[in-house]
């Protein structure tokens, strides 16, 4: 297999986030959480969400063939599921993500901040490019503009559903949730790929210079040992010849 059949079965980011319905999947819990506390109480919701939150992670690892899957996909729902358990409020099964929104669009701040966007670590990291879009203005700017909306859809999520958690059911709660979610998630992805695009047709038109560059100096080098100029690298290997006034000094002294 060569590299460029590697390049091309290299996963997307759909594919790494496990694909439509691996996003399907991970909202099952949030519902089946809302579901049951109607009908039967929190305590019942609580296991409820958990069970289908294991279950999920089951059927991603099988599918990807690894438990890591399995341990994200429980992980949240097991946090929202002791916050709500503590409180004893249904309400507190999405105190976690509300808290979490909050710090993920701080991070996201933080990183334009330092000049390290997290949209461009993040992309680059998963696709394993590198970070030469680092040496580019342009590209770290375009970067920065990525990650400012992703800050902007955490930030969003923080202040409707902080809001609704105070005022609102746990309906209306889990209905933010789940409309905030990927729609929001998508407009913050097509940021990204806009800088993406961007950045890599910089980036190759970079590398294009460079190359063309290299295959002028190497044709002018080439045309000098053609015209019998002496070349650079030849002239750095062969040794001056010595002059009269140096063999003079290389004899032994006569008395």
């Amino acid at each position: 297999m060569t590299q460029a059949d590697e390049k091309e079965k290299q996963p997307t980011l759909l594919e790494q986030m496990g694909g439509v319905s691996g996003l399907a999947l991970s909202s099952l819990p949030v519902v089946v959480f809302v579901l049951v506390n109607a009908f039967a109480g929190l305590t019942p919701a609580i296991w409820a969400a958990l069970g289908s939150a294991v279950l999920i992670g089951v059927v991603l690892a099988l599918r990807k063939g690894s438990v890591q899957p399995a341990v994200s996909a429980v992980f949240g729902v097991g946090i929202a599921a002791f916050i709500a358990y503590r409180t004893g409020d249904a309400k507190g099964f999405f105190l976690y993500g509300i808290w979490q929104s909050l710090v993920y669009g701080g991070a996201f701040v933080l990183s334009i901040l330092v000049r390290r966007p997290l949209a461009g670590v993040i992309w680059n990291m998963l696709n394993g490019q590198g970070s030469a879009w680092r040496q580019d203005r342009a590209s770290v700017r375009d970067y920065d503009i990525a990650t400012l909306v992703w800050a902007l859809v955490f930030f969003a999520r923080f202040a409707v559903q902080r809001w609704l958690y105070d005022e609102a059911s746990v309906g209306w709660l889990a209905a933010a949730r789940l409309a905030m979610g990927y729609p929001l998630m998508a407009v913050a992805l097509v940021a990204t790929v806009w800088a993406v695009r961007r950045s890599d047709k910089r980036l190759k038109a970079a590398i294009a210079r460079e190359e063309e560059e290299n295959r002028e100096a190497e044709e002018r080098l080439r045309a000098q040992a053609a015209e019998g100029r002496p070349d650079v690298y030849q002239q750095l290997a062969t040794p001056p010849r010595p002059t009269d006034e140096d063999r003079v000094v290389a004899r032994p002294d006569e008395r």
